[in-house]
């Protein structure tokens, strides 16, 4: 039996969440974040072009080591042309306010964010603190400084 971590959230909107964080299925890397319930029946419109903050009404307790990526999902990224605007976004262990996903819409339509809608995905990776130190050369290798497509398409 796998070993998992356990981290504490805490339901922080006003009118108390009913879908809370969880994966959708038994491979899935990511949990399913929804909108808070706080946004009322009419939910938060997005323009085309747009871009709005939109709550979960959740916060969480990650252990020092870890980082939450909030990433996109896929189905509203390929259905409506909505995507997180910084992604993927990090949640840094000592962050302990509500989640908020900035969503930008690059569809042709008004999209419509509902509570309870499932809009991001968040996955825990674990993190490694560097320590970086000047030096006068960094070792060459077959690449070099090759970027942006250097590689091929």
């Amino acid at each position: 039996m796998e070993k998992k971590i356990e981290i504490n959230f805490l339901d922080v909107s006003k009118s108390g969440c009913e879908e809370f964080p969880k994966y959708q299925t038994i491979g899935a890397s990511g949990l399913d974040l929804a909108a808070s319930p706080d946004l009322g029946k009419s939910g938060i419109e997005i323009e085309p072009g747009e871009w709005d903050l939109i709550p979960t009404g959740i916060a969480i307790e990650l252990p020092k080591g870890l980082e939450a990526q909030i990433r996109p999902r896929s189905s509203i990224a390929f259905k409506n042309g909505v995507t997180l605007l910084n992604s993927p976004g990090t949640i840094d262990s000592d962050y302990r306010g509500e989640i908020k996903i900035i969503l930008i819409n690059h569809g042709k339509e008004t999209f419509t964010v509902k509570p309870g809608d499932r809009i991001a995905q968040m996955v825990i990776t674990r993190i490694e603190r560097v320590n970086l130190k000047k030096s006068e050369f960094i070792a060459k290798t077959i690449r070099g400084s090759g970027g942006f497509g250097s590689t091929g398409i």
